[in-house]
């Protein structure tokens, strides 16, 4: 693959259009002032990303993980920038040189398309379909819907919220950039290349679309004629994914010791772990010099100090490993292949938050109460998409937004609508209209 070619300012739905701009922004900068101001973003600050929304301590959301996301996305792109044009001058002047703004923009929008609840919820509207009401559908729909809805992915959501034509939107979706939504898919290919793993980068619906996308950046393909489509990532997706994984892990560390799931001296020494023993005594050494004596300071100061030196080392195995992302032969995560002593000290915070933090009471509660808003909300509306005519199936189906396929004559777009609406809830609407479709509570005038 090709940087001069993989960097297309080209928009989806407007290839054929010449707007007239009014101001200096370039189409990347367009790409991330849209998502920042959509409604689909802004709904971020009600769903969850690990622990519950927050009571009296303040963590982080959707919406809050986005932004640091994208923010340090920022960083890494600027500096492969930098590094790559000294290798390669002739890119000086293109618009490689934006790849920081294109790759802030994707991480803004790399959980857009996660339902309520996180993975919870995600996993409900799976095993809707594969282990209760829904199994008896499966005759009724055809192969590659079966398996996208029983893979129901958050990733492969996103791209479809930015790029189908839902009812009374333009014909680009989002209208975004081909090279910002090459990279915000994680997975290249069909559902039924998810396995077991169960991840996958976009519906039937929309692999034509992705399919335009990879051709015109001459991104490659690995499937072979009359095979499901199968492509190699994008080499920004490595960055956005580097992003993610340094802001989930890292701060899900913090998190849990303002929570006090996890104890000062154990945040303490999984976050200096990440330093030879110069380095740590130079950390140790300024927080002393500087005064800074309140614990979640100290750890605030840690953690800074941590996410400084993986987005370091994350650029330097990009760099290191350029050519083999270009030929798509680059295996695993930027963070997966770092030095030592970051790649030893990133996995064993994997290892604590396994063990303590994501199976802790409050992330299993939420878990849990999630699920089975999630569940139930799905066994009804499914059903009255499949019933249409009775009664309650109407009354039920005039909740659902208008921008939806509800109404459909076809019944696959009929469920992927319900979907649609269900994915898009934040956590306390899902909740809102669980507790009145279930007669818990009634509105109050």
């Amino acid at each position: 693959m090709e940087w001069t070619q993989l960097i297309s300012n080209k928009r989806l739905g407007q290839e054929h259009k010449h707007a007239k701009r009014h101001d200096d922004r370039s189409e990347f900068k367009r790409d991330y002032d849209r998502l920042i101001y959509s409604a689909p973003f802004r709904r971020l600050q009600n769903k969850t990303q690990v622990f519950p929304l927050p009571g009296s301590v303040f963590v982080h959301n959707r919406l809050t993980h986005s932004l640091e996301v994208s923010s340090l996305g920022q960083s890494l792109g600027n500096d492969v920038c930098h590094q790559l044009k000294k290798r390669h001058p002739e890119l000086i002047g293109t618009l490689f040189e934006e790849i920081g703004t294109i790759v802030s923009a994707a991480c803004l929008a790399h959980d857009m398309g996660n339902p309520p609840f996180g993975h919870s919820g995600e996993k409900a509207i799976q095993t809707f379909f594969t282990e209760n009401n829904g199994k008896e559908l499966q005759s009724e729909l055809s192969s590659a819907f079966w398996q996208d809805i029983t893979h129901f992915e958050g990733n492969a959501n996103a791209f479809r919220l930015l790029t189908h034509r839902f009812i009374g939107r333009r014909p680009g979706g989002f209208d975004m950039t081909y090279t910002m939504l090459a990279s915000i898919v994680k997975y290249p290919y069909e559902s039924e290349f998810a396995g077991q793993h169960g991840k996958f980068g976009f519906f039937s619906s929309e692999k034509e679309t992705y399919q335009k996308i990879a051709n015109e950046l001459g991104i490659i393909c690995k499937s072979t004629q009359n095979q499901p489509l199968r492509f190699v990532r994008h080499p920004l997706v490595y960055l956005v994914e580097a992003a993610d994984d340094i802001c989930y892990e890292i701060m899900d560390i913090e998190d849990s010791h303002k929570l006090k799931i996890l104890s000062f001296e154990e945040t303490h020494d999984l976050l200096l772990n990440f330093f030879d023993c110069k380095t740590q005594k130079h950390i140790l050494q300024r927080i002393k010099e500087e005064g800074v004596t309140d614990e979640n300071e100290q750890v605030v100061y840690l953690r800074a100090c941590v996410i400084g030196v993986l987005e370091k080392a994350c650029v330097d195995t990009f760099i290191d490993h350029e050519e083999e992302l270009l030929s798509g032969t680059f295996s695993g995560s930027l963070i997966e292949n770092i030095a030592e002593p970051q790649r030893k000290a990133y996995q064993h915070c994997q290892e604590i938050s396994y063990q303590r933090i994501y199976h802790s009471k409050p992330v299993l509660d939420v878990e849990l109460s999630g699920y089975k808003i999630m569940e139930t909300l799905m066994y009804i509306f499914v059903g009255a998409a499949i019933s249409p005519d009775k009664f309650y199936s109407q009354q039920l189906l005039r909740r659902v937004s208008s921008q939806y396929d509800i109404n459909s004559p076809e019944k696959e777009k009929r469920i992927m609508a319900v979907l649609d609406y269900i994915s898009g809830m934040t956590d306390i609407y899902a909740l809102d209209l669980y507790q009145k479709v279930n007669g818990i509570s009634l509105p109050i005038v």
